[in-house]
């Protein structure tokens, strides 16, 4: 199948701002998401050990070894979250302000280009999330995709969000910075609370879709912050159109 060439990313209006001005696309520890089954070791069955893998051992310590190996490589994934669509009214509403957001369109191409692994340990290109009815578990002895499998597979019941996800793992201290809020001052911050902010190429800033309720001086704003970022992103309006029921993109000129 054919990749879709251009991700989203659905914003309220102060992440479109920061976006646009600093050039910095937000990944999150997985950790961190909503959803407490995502990325979660228990995605991997490890029970069924194999006799030549205990190396003398017992089967119970090999499977916590194991089931360890999952659980780190989710304490140490940072994950930028994209989708295949900007017309999706229940991601308008989750995930830019109930349509008072922002969509931005990235070149998938040039915002995989952007990337050239000093940000962390390692960077993974984009993949796309499959979605499953979550019941029976990959074997992690005999899958040798099970960590993709743990970092891509969600529950049917968000098949809406259509998403495709970057990655870095262990990402460099360079690019991580605090929220706004987010001090020191009741104890040391959770690492993993903390967001990392890599650059993107200016050029992988393609388009961007003002939400059907943007007030005029924001969306004045977030014009001229696209076109400062690229003189030749191409700008939209979306709008309801009542006789198909669905939202609809008027371009801005």
């Amino acid at each position: 199948m054919e990749k879709a060439p251009t991700l989203y990313k659905y914003l309220d209006i102060n992440g479109a701002k920061s976006l646009l001005y600093y050039g910095r696309l937000k990944f999150t520890n997985s950790t961190q998401f909503d959803d407490p089954f995502d990325c979660h070791p228990s995605l991997i069955d490890c029970s069924n050990v194999p006799a030549d893998r205990c190396f003398g051992w017992p089967p119970h310590l090999i499977e916590e070894l194991e089931a360890n190996r999952y659980e780190r490589f989710r304490d140490t994934a940072w994950i930028c979250c994209l989708s295949k669509i900007n017309d999706s009214p229940s991601m308008w509403s989750n995930y830019a302000n109930h349509h008072d957001g922002v969509c931005i369109g990235f070149s998938r191409e040039a915002l995989n280009n952007s990337f050239h692994g000093w940000e962390g340990r390692m960077m993974y290109s984009d993949i796309e999330v499959v979605y499953r009815d979550i019941t029976d578990k990959p074997n992690s002895f005999d899958n040798p995709d099970s960590i993709t499998y743990q970092m891509s597979t969600k529950d049917k019941s968000w098949e809406y969000e259509q998403e495709v996800r970057l990655f870095i793992m262990d990402p460099s201290p360079r690019i991580m910075m605090l929220l706004p809020g987010q001090n020191d001052k009741d104890g040391p911050i959770d690492w993993k609370a903390v967001r990392a902010f890599p650059y993107v190429k200016d050029e992988s800033f393609e388009s961007i879709y003002l939400g059907t309720k943007v007030a005029q001086r924001d969306k004045e704003q977030i014009i001229k912050l696209a076109k400062a970022r690229n003189p030749n992103i191409k700008v939209y309006q979306m709008k309801m159109n009542n006789n198909i029921v669905r939202l609809v993109a008027e371009p801005i000129e």
